[in-house]
């Protein structure tokens, strides 16, 4: 591809300004892009003859996407602990649409994020095809099928009946967003520019831009492709076109280097993009365009430093996240994983292992605008079903349904898509084809399981009657040849429970960079034995002795808790119905667990206390223990109080209604934790962190006197009418003074006038069996979170939260353009 100069590229951004104008007054013959989220029907269960056009549908529900059925509950014990003990079940959707005459001759696509699972999608009675993996996106032609200027009805049927097919929750249901796309016949492919940063530098950067393209015009057709690279200034820094022609019916990949001088690179504390208009030309007209995002940087991992990002050594401060947000099932708007991921970055948090499945496209454009470094995961198992407890995990008998029964039909396809879908990301390092797929005896065994290891998990060692592990480097192999078919410019991992198996039977070998799950006590002996192995921590707990064996190693790149943030499923016995792991709750409220990471992570000054009974404390001098560090200071008189502090100052000062208690230094502390033990006074308790002789960070807790009101605090101050922009509302139970009554549990009612609806009503509460539906839900710790959302029209939102006996709240969200 020929590059042109800055005059060049000028008139190109011309053109490409053109198109989005005419684009907006309907005039366009090029690329659009519909959300095609509105005006669903649905029908929860099965039935006959949905699919043809002409099938009554008047009495199913009227949805917005995207849907999770499942989240509508109800909670019940005869589900399974491992999929939140929620239904799952069969559930048509059905669309009617028209498309313009403007549209007469050109390609028609949809396009869904997500459904699960097991799709199957027709077009006005035509079968498109089916999909059975529920979290892979795809797309199919309609266009020998669809009427211009009529009325065309799609319609897609959902099979979740193996409602135990998952380790943890899933939904069910056409849960991602979904695309109508109209395109000329000569227009760029389905993932069809691809870009990579080369001979990185401060100075310079070379962009290595492929674009492929697709002719099924009746004839051959000539074209011009141009690439403008703006950044983010608006100013163009890089253009380039080429002449070019297809056969009909032909496909062709063109390739252009592009030079970048003095690139902004893209690091997390940095994440500054370009952005990329690819531009397809025919005799001066534009037909089609695509825009993406770029971010040029450079990383690697070494054997015995770790990882490199542009140059610099960082460590992987990594959390696991599932798909879910608590009320909200799987549908997760875009802006609460927004407001998730900013509070996880001020922990220190800089990277993401998505786990175990690829997840909703939008959380990765946040991830590359917000600074994340992400493990993209494909699979939880392969071709064998690993075990999904019904009653509890580790309880009773489990069952095996799930992704293994499609695994040898369906694996290099999924992972192809989800490479082909994902390369463009700045912020994906990894590609993981697998979590714990060794896990012992579940389903592989081998006679290096240690036998006297954790036999309530394992078993009691090897089984002969399972599987060979010898099966895995066999299927690995196939996976990251597929891997590498589609991109080599990442690295490929696993996230490996076993790792002696795995090392015995020729897996790990495979992989570029290694993960170990829960096997840091390995990391030291296993560098020594393959000091050529670049390895990380794919998923580790919440302990300092965990950390340290990151951060005290260099060779070891980083860590992965599990997890950031609660997630439905994977449960213990009922009434658990959610695994409580994370550092923020189902809410997104911040946990104990956050304070103390935010002391190792975090560079910001940063101090936090919380208390226990010393008894509940597990006694004078014992460590600390995540979930009895509670921010409260509201006990009986007389009562001995452990007091842990977690903070990143070198000293602290605790005070007792303003009298000192001490000072105590970093250096002294037990587990990265300073303590005190205080005789319980009401009042105030509060402490001091210390730099040198400055005081750079504070925290604080009052006792609470009994609970007087409600307290509303909105995250935005104006939503935008376009039906997806959500405000989170933090509703607390006070007193008097305004005070958090932390035992708090009252039941709270949301009432709601304007343009908007409420999404759903979250406490954090695991445990919690009230429906997901209901305009009403007690408070937990002495706080709920309300999920409002945009509709289409502009106006004024208001919000009442009302309890018995306690005095209401009314909050005014505008909801406008600006």
């Amino acid at each position: 591809m020929k590059k042109t100069g800055l005059t060049t590229s000028f008139v190109l951004l011309i053109f490409v300004l053109c198109g989005v104008l005419t684009a907006a007054n309907g005039q366009d013959k090029g690329r659009k892009v519909l959300l095609f989220d509105q005006q669903w029907r649905f029908y929860k269960g099965d039935t006959t003859g949905a699919q043809v056009p002409s099938f009554d549908d008047a009495g199913w529900r009227a949805v917005r996407l995207p849907h999770d059925w499942s989240i509508e509950g109800p909670f019940s014990e005869k589900w399974a602990s491992a999929t939140a003990y929620l239904p799952g079940g069969i559930g048509w959707y059905r669309k009617r649409f028209t498309l313009p005459a403007m549209d007469a001759g050109r390609k028609v696509f949809i396009q869904f994020n997500g459904v699960y699972k097991d799709s199957k999608v027709w077009i006005n009675g035509h079968f498109l095809g089916e999909r059975p993996n529920g979290f892979i996106t795809f797309r199919y032609d309609m266009t020998p099928y669809v009427h211009i200027g009529g009325t065309n009805v799609i319609a897609v049927r959902v099979n979740h009946h193996e409602f135990a097919d998952s380790r943890w929750y899933t939904g069910s249901g056409i849960y991602r967003n979904v695309y109508l796309i109209v395109t000329h016949p000569l227009h760029i492919s389905k993932w069809g520019v691809f870009v990579t940063s080369q001979q990185v530098s401060g100075r310079s950067a070379n962009l290595r831009i492929r674009v492929r393209l697709t002719n099924e015009a009746s004839q051959a057709k000539k074209f011009e492709l141009a690439n403008v690279l703006i950044d983010k200034h608006g100013k163009v820094v890089g253009s380039a076109t080429a002449k070019a022609h297809l056969i009909r019916g032909g496909k062709d990949t063109l390739t252009a280097v592009m030079e970048v001088a003095h690139p902004d690179l893209w690091s997390p504390s940095d994440p500054s993009l370009y952005t990329l208009h690819t531009i397809v030309r025919v005799a001066g007209r534009i037909i089609d365009e695509k825009t993406t995002s770029v971010g040029i940087r450079r990383f690697h991992f070494d054997a015995n430093k770790g990882f490199f990002l542009n140059g610099v050594n960082m460590k992987l401060k990594g959390v696991c996240l599932h798909d879910d947000a608590g009320c909200l099932g799987v549908a997760v708007p875009s802006d609460v994983w927004k407001r998730r991921l900013k509070i996880l970055k001020a922990a220190g948090c800089n990277a993401i292992r998505l786990s175990h499945n690829p997840h909703a496209p939008e959380l990765y454009d946040l991830c590359d605008r917000m600074g994340f470094l992400l493990m993209d995961e494909a699979f939880d198992e392969w071709e064998l079903g690993k075990h999904k407890w019904i009653k509890g995990w580790n309880v009773g008998t489990p069952g095996t349904d799930g992704y293994h029964e499609y695994f040898k039909k369906w694996a290099d396809r999924d992972l192809r898509d989800m490479i082909l879908r994902d390369r463009d990301h700045p912020s994906v390092i990894l590609w993981s084809i697998g979590n714990e797929i060794d896990y012992p005896n579940d389903p592989y065994s081998d006679p290096t399981i240690n036998q006297g290891r954790n036999p309530q998990i394992y078993g009691t060692g090897y089984l002969a009657d399972h599987p060979a592990a010898t099966n895995l480097r066999r299927i690995a192999g196939g996976l990251v040849a597929v891997a590498k078919r589609f991109d080599t410019t990442r690295p490929v991992t696993a996230a490996l429970a076993a790792v002696t198996v795995s090392d015995k039977v020729g897996y790990a070998q495979l992989l570029d960079v290694t993960g170990y799950n829960y096997q840091e006590y390995r990391y030291r002996e296993d560098h020594r034995r393959f000091p050529g192995r670049k390895l990380f921590g794919s998923e580790n707990s919440m302990s300092y002795p965990a950390w340290k064996a990151v951060k005290d190693n260099a060779f070891v790149a980083g860590q992965f808790l599990w997890t950031g943030i609660d997630y439905m499923g994977e449960a213990s016995k009922w009434p658990s119905r959610s695994n409580g792991a994370g550092l923020l709750d189902l809410a997104g409220f911040k946990k104990p667990e956050y304070y103390f990471r935010q002391s190792l992570w975090a560079n910001t000054p940063m101090i936090y206390i919380g208390t226990a009974r010393v008894t509940a404390h597990h006694g004078k001098g014992s460590l600390w223990s995540h979930h009895r560090a509670d921010p409260v200071w509201h006990y009986s008189p007389g009562d001995e109080i452990a007091v842990s502090c977690f903070t990143n100052c070198t000293a602290a000062e605790l005070f007792l209604n303003g009298r000192s208690l001490g000072r105590k230094s970093m250096t002294d502390s037990t587990g990265h934790m300073i303590s005190w033990e205080v005789p319980y006074k009401a009042g105030t308790l509060s402490v001091k962190g210390y730099k040198g002789k400055k005081a750079v960070a504070g925290d604080l807790l009052r006792t609470y006197g009994a609970a007087e009101k409600l307290k509303v605090s909105a995250d935005v101050g104006h939503l935008k009418p376009d039906a997806e922009s959500v405000a989170h509302l933090t509703i607390s139970v006070v007193d008097q003074d305004g005070n958090l009554v932390y035992d708090a549990d009252n039941e709270i009612t949301c009432e709601l006038q304007g343009p908007a609806r409420l999404l759903g009503l979250e406490s954090g509460d695991n445990k919690s069996h009230e429906s997901y539906q209901a305009d009403y839900r007690k408070a937990y710790h002495g706080k709920l979170l309300a999920y409002i959302q945009s509709t289409l029209q502009p106006g004024e939102i208001t919000v009442k939260v009302t309890s018995p006996g306690l005095l209401p709240e009314v909050i005014r969200i505008a909801a406008r353009e600006k």
